[in-house]
Formats: C-alpha cells, sequence, structure tokens
C-alpha cells in the first residue's frame, strides 16, 4: 500500500489521504478510516488512479457527498475515491445539462429553476451528488433520474468506461445496473430539461423542498430514507405503527418526525443502526409480515 501512495502522490493525482476516517465524509458522520482517500482533481486524473490501482491489484470503492452511505466502524480496505472537486463541471446547452458526477443535486437543481428549466423539480432537497442519484436511481414526487437521464458515462470494475442509455442502467425503483449487475460508478450524466416558467419552476422547487423540510429530520446526521418502500405500502407508516418511532439503540434513534430515517442521535456507531435495522425489520416482518429491504448502501470492513 506505501508504493500505491507513493505512486499516486508522485502522479499529482489530486487529494492523497491515508487513514482517513469516512465518518468526515458520509452525512450520517459515521465510519472508520480508509486506508487511503483519493479525491482526483479531474476525469483524467481519476484515470490515472484508476491505472496504479490496477497496477497493485488493490481493492478500491468510490463514494460521492456520503448522503446514503453507512460506513462500517472498521472502515474500508483498499483505496476509496471520493467525486468532489475536479469532478463537478457543469455545463448547460440549451435543453441538455452535461454535469460531473461530484456536483450537489440540490445546488444544480436551484440554478438550472432559476433559468427556467424544468424537470429536476422533484429532487428539491435531495442531499446526495449527481453520480449517487444515477447510481441509486434517486426520486421523489412521483419522479426519478431515469425519467430525466439522457446518457450517463460510467466507471466499471475492470476500469472500463462506458456511456450509457437508461435502458442500458436498467433503471427501476431506486435501483439501477451499476449496483449488482454489473457494479460501476457514474462519473457524468447528460440531462434532459425543458424551458419552462422560470415562476412556476421555481415555485415548484420550494414546494418540494419546503415538504421536505417540514417532515423530515434535516438537524440531525442521518443516511436519508433507510429502507426502499414496500409498495403499495410505505416504511415510514409501517415502522410508524409498529410504535418504533423514538426507538433507540447506542447512539441511533429511529427518527420522531420521520419513521424511515435513523438519525444519529448520540455519537452513535455503525454497528448501532445495523442493529436498529435488524430490530425494525424483525418488528415489521413479524407485525405486519411485511419483508423491508434498506436503501442505504451499507459497505466497509465486517
Amino acid at each position: 500500500m506505501e508504493q500505491l501512495v507513493k505512486e499516486l502522490q508522485e502522479a499529482v493525482v489530486g487529494k492523497v489521504l491515508q487513514d482517513e476516517p469516512l465518518a468526515n465524509h458520509t452525512t450520517m458522520k459515521i465510519g472508520g478510516p480508509a486506508d487511503v482517500l483519493v479525491e482526483p482533481s479531474s476525469l483524467e486524473m481519476l484515470q490515472v488512479t484508476m491505472k496504479i490501482i490496477q497496477k497493485h491489484n488493490a481493492k478500491w470503492t468510490a463514494i460521492g457527498r456520503g448522503s446514503n452511505l453507512l460506513v462500517s466502524d472498521l472502515g474500508i480496505e483498499g483505496v476509496v475515491i471520493k467525486l468532489g472537486k475536479g469532478m463537478d463541471d457543469l455545463e448547460i446547452q440549451g435543453n441538455e445539462i452535461i454535469v460531473g458526477a461530484g456536483y450537489s443535486l440540490i445546488k444544480l437543481v436551484t440554478i438550472i429553476s432559476k433559468k427556467g428549466l424544468s424537470g429536476l423539480e422533484f429532487a428539491g432537497g435531495i442531499p446526495g451528488s449527481v453520480g449517487g442519484a444515477v447510481y441509486m436511481n434517486a426520486g421523489a414526487h412521483g419522479s426519478d433520474m431515469s425519467k430525466v437521464l439522457k446518457r450517463a458515462h460510467v466507471l466499471f470494475e475492470d476500469g472500463k468506461m462506458e456511456w450509457l442509455t437508461p435502458e442500458e442502467l436498467n433503471f427501476s425503483y431506486r435501483t439501477s445496473l451499476l449496483q449488482k449487475e454489473r457494479p460501476g460508478i457514474c462519473l457524468e450524466a447528460i440531462i434532459n430539461v425543458v424551458q419552462g416558467e422560470r415562476e412556476k419552476v421555481v415555485a415548484q422547487l420550494q414546494k418540494n423542498k419546503d415538504y421536505r423540510r417540514d417532515t423530515q429530520p434535516f438537524n440531525y446526521p442521518s443516511v436519508g430514507s433507510v429502507f426502499r418502500n414496500p409498495l403499495p405500502n410505505y416504511a415510514g407508516q409501517l415502522i410508524e405503527k409498529a410504535g418504533l418511532k423514538g426507538f433507540s439503540i447506542g447512539g441511533a434513534k429511529v427518527s420522531e418526525m420521520h419513521a424511515n430515517f435513523i438519525v444519529n442521535d448520540n455519537g452513535a456507531k455503525a454497528q448501532d443502526v445495523l442493529d436498529l435495522i435488524s430490530h425494525i425489520k424483525k418488528t415489521v416482518l413479524e407485525l405486519y409480515n411485511v419483508q423491508l429491504e434498506t436503501e442505504v448502501e451499507i459497505i466497509g470492513r465486517k
């Protein structure tokens, strides 16, 4: 690992940190250290990083803004690639947006709404990156990324990069090809929007943001929604009916504002959250015969 780090530093790929606590890089404020964390300064430097990783046959994991991520207390083995600054270019060409995976989804929606560009209002308040939104087909208010994405530039486990259409990404509810079928990460996205009336677009975006602010616990560290909705049921409603609002294990607590949120109430560990998830799943299964599935990505050493 020392030689790998040396080569990354000599190649000036961007920020290179050893034993970096991933609690500093997740919205849950939880997570042990990454052996090595790299924040490439550009797409080209990401490619150089991948070549060095492959040369050393090292394990690698990619993260964005860490908003849908629960990292093990034991951290992550190998190299963690953080798509942030340097991977956050933005170009607006008429009704097409070309945007880097590291770009904030909330920031993107706010900028384009002021130009009267419509199509992404549903994402107002989703606290993730563009890449993460593509990866998990993020959505709300009856829409999702599959409905607005034209193409995504994707990096696969073997280091190959391809441009894929929504059909090729095999989108479904909070799911894409990149999660299990063919693990990979989104590097860039081309998003389709339409010209609308600026006042109406801004108003709809604000309405969506207000709804999230009024119904979700933004004043506590969290990963967002923990469970996928087992349609036609809703995870939050089932958890609330089970009497679990406010239930806690260690420093992790089921939000009293929205039961599908687990918050870091008091120095929670990842294990506290995992134990709470297990308790919720068991309780809901016993009471309602519904098997809840997690939406949050759970990664790291076991």
